[in-house]
């Protein structure tokens, strides 16, 4: 005789057993009916004679065909593998004309600038003309060839737009040599949301580029835009590769930040989407301050990224102390082609700009005597030199600071002469700012630590001192040469450092004809 625990027990695993059989039973029953619903929407004949299984077979080989072209093979295989190779695509979007309308959305790719080629958008739009002719499909081998191309051209190319349109064509890591700055890419997850999604128009609205900056560009672009001393074909050129910049998932996401423009030579301190502090600073110096290279004239060398070795990178991080007459390690670069140098010129200009000297470690008390025209490359990498506060200092009376592997950081300066020259493009590679006590106010705010900057700054050769902020701030140092401004006025600015050919030949295959 059974114990109650076991009438239980048998009870609950008959009710999963009948659970389970009759979601089995209503899953296979959806899948018999796949033939039944093809004939309905296209009324060929030839539907009603196909099976899931039999469509199967043909996803399968079509999968491992070497002709079959897919941009994410594993993903898309992954999933048809783990659902029974059905045409999930076109069963939920055949019968309701989302696949039409797709169509629409692929072919107006050429308003992003990019072009609709890339997307399959005719393969699609002719393989649904086959589907809806009741007489073009004759045989239910074809039809089961053409759905598998139909339904894995729809998956690719959905998979390509989508990524496409919330992340950028490009990878800017992989083509820039000094890009630091957190970008997020398509992941499997984001790429696999494509087979389950409830309302495809509703998708396809939500991926469209809504930032303000991306539509003013976009309709520039759309409208043949000309900027004044450009021709059509760069100005249209620049809008494209700054659309592309605008879909990268690089942006800042935090309310308070500064970010700085290389190619505007200026910082803003954003706070809630407003710019509450702005100034001029200088950037590193670029391997096209002189603008010889245009997005017109290039080629496909063009495409490998070789930055001169004082570029300010791209990067973002998380300002967190400022330092107060800072002392000024000098790099061995900057000591070999400059400091040593200058020294072998004059025997004093260690001493009158207050550089102390260090030879493997050991401070030199005499550098004066030393005999700098005539040492060894073997013998400089032995020295090294440190820049005491004062007048002098390359780094002015205040730097801020913030952790990056490229060694650059925002600081004053006392050449202020170069904030009066459009090009500011002058620096070893560290951004120099106009206004570094205004902008030590904006981030601490009144307060003791912030008299202590500003007491500091006005008083002559004050010994190093650091304030920590207690809450550190966002920096976003960034490339961009057209955007629009607060009045809606497009702003071009020059390529100084070539980064936009750089993007532009990568991009060129993958853009619509200008």
């Amino acid at each position: 005789m059974l114990s109650s625990k076991n009438i239980v027990f048998a009870v609950l695993a008959t009710a999963g057993l009948f659970i389970l059989l009759t979601f089995a039973s209503c899953k296979k029953k959806v899948r018999s009916d796949i033939g039944k619903a093809f004939f309905a929407k296209t009324q060929n004949k030839v539907f009603k004679d196909i099976t899931p299984e039999g469509f199967a077979i043909v996803l399968k080989k079509a999968l491992t065909d070497p002709n079959t072209k897919l941009s994410n093979p594993k993903i898309i295989e992954a999933y048809y593998d783990s659902h029974d190779y059905d045409p999930v695509l076109l069963t939920s979007n055949l019968s309701n004309d989302n696949l039409r309308l797709l169509v629409d959305y692929l072919g107006k790719a050429n308003e992003h600038g990019l072009d609709p080629k890339m997307f399959q958008t005719e393969k699609i739009k002719l393989l649904l003309a086959k589907f809806y002719d009741k007489k073009a499909i004759k045989t239910t081998d074809e039809a089961y060839t053409d759905m598998a191309q139909l339904e894995l051209s729809i998956a690719n190319s959905l998979i390509n737009y989508s990524n496409a349109l919330q992340f950028g064509v490009m990878n800017p890591r992989r083509i820039y040599a000094n890009y630091y700055t957190v970008t997020k890419r398509p992941d499997s997850l984001s790429m696999s949301r494509v087979f389950e999604l409830k309302n495809l128009k509703t998708f396809l609205d939500s991926i469209q580029p809504k930032n303000p900056q991306y539509l003013t560009l976009q309709k520039a672009l759309v409208s043949n835009v000309v900027v004044p001393g450009q021709t059509k074909e760069e100005t249209q050129r620049t809008l494209l590769v700054n659309l592309e910049r605008l879909r990268w998932k690089n942006k800042p996401t935090e309310a308070r930040y500064a970010i700085v423009n290389i190619p505007d030579f200026q910082l803003d301190l954003m706070e809630n989407g407003k710019s509450t502090l702005n100034m001029k600073v200088c950037v590193g110096q670029g391997r096209n301050g002189n603008h010889t290279d245009n997005l017109v004239e290039y080629d496909d060398s063009d495409k490998i990224d070789r930055p001169f070795q004082r570029e300010t990178p791209q990067l973002n991080s998380l300002i967190y102390v400022a330092e107060v007459n800072p002392i000024w390690n000098i790099p061995q670069s900057i000591a070999n082609k400059e400091i040593i140098v200058e020294a072998a010129k004059d025997r004093y200009y260690l001493s009158n700009k207050n550089i102390n000297v260090y030879k493997n470690g050991a401070i030199v008390n005499d550098p004066e005597t030393i005999k700098w025209a005539s040492i060894s490359e073997k013998e400089r990498s032995q020295y090294s030199f440190k820049q005491q506060p004062g007048a002098d200092n390359s780094l002015g009376k205040v730097k801020f600071l913030f952790n990056n592997k490229s060694s650059v950081y925002l600081h004053d300066t006392p050449a202020k002469d170069a904030f009066k020259k459009p090009m500011r493009a002058v620096s070893h590679g560290c951004v120099r700012l106009e206004k570094p006590l205004d902008f030590a106010h904006a981030l601490f705010g009144d307060g003791e630590k912030y008299n202590t900057i500003a007491k500091l700054m006005g008083e002559d050769n004050s010994k190093p001192t650091s304030l920590y902020l207690n809450k550190k701030v966002p920096v976003y140092i960034t490339y961009v040469t057209c955007w629009a401004d607060a009045g809606g006025t497009l702003q071009f600015r020059k390529d100084i450092y070539g980064l936009d050919i750089v993007l532009y030949a990568h991009l060129q295959k993958f853009l619509a004809p200008v």
